[in-house]
């Protein structure tokens, strides 16, 4: 899908890039740097939107989960728009409608319009991240330079995770929650400002049509998987949650079945055929489901459980954001001499460690084990992205960069929606099944607490002092189970991830 420039047979012998190679790397990573502010942000102000908007415990996840779905689902259709327009054209386009649509959804005054305004900043967020890494590609042609570029660029989500919970909890604690939002438009003004001076145009001469209905075909997808996934974490097993699964699964062949027999594809199936490709693949979105779930449920334990503020529940993360930062800039020189099949497996190991910390001392109710554990489980998920981006990159033909970098940032879309919607999904039905209320609440409350924890502290601020507490204590007790749980699951997500990896990525090119 994507024109690049002609490389080297070796790409360690490809031109190097000067200052303003590394200029352009900085100007890419600050749509980069603002999805990975505006997920973290909107976990740590989940609390307080849960209090002010009164949302159930569904339209919970779909505040959170609508965006990326939205924005996976269209990652492809805008990579093959950036292809035939101008991928920094797209980009341009995007940065504007996304700033445009922060600032309305800082002042959504229902949960109903919330989950509308974050829908829009998925479709605008699809035309901003295909274009960075097939621009990045297409800049810096030499593997040495690339992998350092990529993990500078991972870094940016990692970076942008830390500023989040701090930005966001100063926020929080001086302004309403939709002040959240408005840290969009400061970070997209400089890249309006210098995408059109330092980053080059890009087109492919020949990209991949535009198919309406492959585009509905990938939405009529990923919706109703994500659908069936949210109603079971509510309601249970049912024939309702197995039929949206089903329906998803139908709408994912018919889209695939549709790509194989294209003559020009929007999304070019070969790729998945390459070993390294579709195990790097796997990789990224595991880890990101580990990643996300982990967020998801810790900001809660910070904030609610233990009674932390945002701002120090925000800090008490950063240590973790670094040692992600750190492993993903670590690991580039050591990649050079140990094969990905070895060393992403190994980093794992740190990953799974983290989640085991939280699943064995989540009821000592101190900050510590958390902190701890997101420092080693960073340390894991920041190399592995690393590799598994850079892995993702180079595992396709250099004229499929494009469709290479759709893919990717799909994938990691896609393990965002996943993270949440498996991982917050669990903890919610065993934190229901697991809530024993106690005797005397109204009927109303009762339904409150039950809906989501944020439901109960609300509650229990409004009952007597002693049948506050109870149901506060009931539902923390609750909670604790929960994340025990969701934690050993998650742990195993992660080792499925180093089992695909040792497996799938033996042929993976080196040079």
């Amino acid at each position: 899908m994507t024109r690049t420039a002609s490389i080297p047979t070796t790409e360690t012998e490809a031109p190097r890039v000067g200052a303003r190679g590394w200029a352009a790397l900085v100007v890419l990573m600050l749509p980069v740097l603002l999805v990975s502010v505006d997920n973290t942000v909107l976990s740590f102000a989940l609390p307080e939107i849960s209090i002010s908007l009164a949302p159930s415990g569904a339209e919970q996840l779909w505040i959170i989960d609508v965006y990326p779905l939205v924005l996976a689902g269209l990652l492809v259709t805008m990579g093959t728009l950036g292809d035939r327009f101008g991928r920094r054209r797209l980009l341009l386009i995007g940065a504007t409608g996304f700033a445009v649509v922060s600032a309305l959804a800082a002042f959504a005054p229902t949960a109903g319009l919330l989950i509308a305004a974050r829908a829009l900043l998925g479709f605008f967020g699809a035309m901003l991240m295909p274009s960075t890494l097939s621009l990045l590609r297409s800049i810096f042609q030499n593997r040495d330079q690339r992998r350092m570029a990529i993990a500078v660029w991972a870094s940016a989500f990692s970076a942008g995770s830390a500023l989040g919970p701090i930005v966001g909890g100063f926020l929080l604690e001086h302004f309403a929650w939709g002040s959240v939002f408005l840290i969009a438009v400061p970070v997209l003004i400089p890249l309006l400002i210098a995408a059109p001076l330092l980053v080059p145009e890009s087109r492919d001469p020949n990209p991949g049509r535009i198919d309406p209905l492959s585009i509905a075909l990938s939405m009529a997808a990923m919706i109703p998987v994500v659908y069936a996934i949210k109603a079971f974490a509510v309601d249970g097993p049912s024939l309702y949650a197995g039929g949206w699964a089903l329906l998803g699964l139908v709408m994912g062949t018919l889209f695939v079945r549709r790509q194989l027999r294209a003559d020009t594809p929007m999304l070019d199936m070969a790729l998945f055929r390459r070993g390294s490709f579709s195990g790097a693949i796997l990789v990224n979105l595991l880890s990101v489901v580990a990643l996300v779930g982990f967020l998801y449920f810790v900001s809660q334990h910070l904030q609610l459980v233990l009674g932390l503020s945002p701002m120090v529940a925000g800090l008490a993360l950063v240590p973790g954001m670094a040692a992600m930062i750190v492993a993903g800039l670590t690991v580039v020189p050591i990649s050079r001499r140990v094969p990905p099949h070895v060393l992403i497996p190994a980093a794992l190991v740190f990953s799974v460690a983290g989640y085991l910390i939280v699943a064995f001392t989540t009821h000592e109710h101190g900050v510590a084990p958390l902190i701890l554990a997101f420092v080693v489980l960073g340390i894991g998920i920041g190399a592995a992205e690393t590799i598994s981006n850079e892995l993702i990159l180079s595992s396709a033909p250099a004229a499929k960069a494009g469709a290479a970098s759709a893919v990717s940032e799909t994938a990691y879309e896609l393990g965002a929606v996943l993270g949440t919607a498996i991982l917050g999904g669990i903890i919610t039905a065993f934190y229901r099944g697991a809530l024993v209320l106690p005797e005397g609440l109204p009927a109303e409350v009762a339904r409150a607490a039950q809906e989501t924890l944020a439901g109960a502290y609300t509650a229990a601020h409004e009952l007597p002092a002693a049948l506050g507490d109870a149901l506060w204590q009931a539902a923390a007790d609750a909670f604790g189970s929960g994340v025990t749980v969701t934690s050993l699951i998650g742990a195993g997500l992660v080792v499925v991830a180093a089992v695909i990896a040792a497996v799938t990525l033996r042929k993976a090119p080196t040079h």
